[in-house]
């Protein structure tokens, strides 16, 4: 895999997990699950499926240039990468088994796509 559609990768993934936390945040939001409006005007949820939209189509073009073999793998990183944000953005705690099931996870990628 060439350097050019790993970093596409990374960027589709990254989009990935910034579609998580704009989901997240979207569910902050919604202080009545009942309203309609909580929902159809929530900028998050907007956001956030406006994110997976554009990102799911930038991963499709990526499908067609990388074998699914070894860009899949790549989506693993959307485990580390979430928490890591989550931290970041709400003060979430971090645990030490997210660090070594994300090192493990790394270390999978880096493995599937050396191929």
């Amino acid at each position: 895999m060439s350097a050019f559609y790993i970093f596409a990768t990374l960027l589709c993934v990254s989009g990935i997990a910034a579609g998580q936390i704009l989901f997240k945040q979207a569910a902050l939001n919604i202080h009545d699950a009942a309203d309609w409006r909580a929902w159809a005007f929530n900028g998050a949820l907007i956001a956030a499926l406006a994110l997976y939209g554009a990102t799911t189509l930038f991963w499709i073009w990526i499908l067609r240039n990388v074998p699914l073999h070894l860009a899949y793998p790549f989506m693993g990183l959307a485990f580390l990468m979430v928490p890591l944000l989550e931290y970041l953005v709400f003060g979430s705690t971090l645990h030490l088994r997210t660090f070594v099931g994300g090192g493990l996870i790394l270390l999978g990628v880096i493995i599937a796509a050396s191929v």
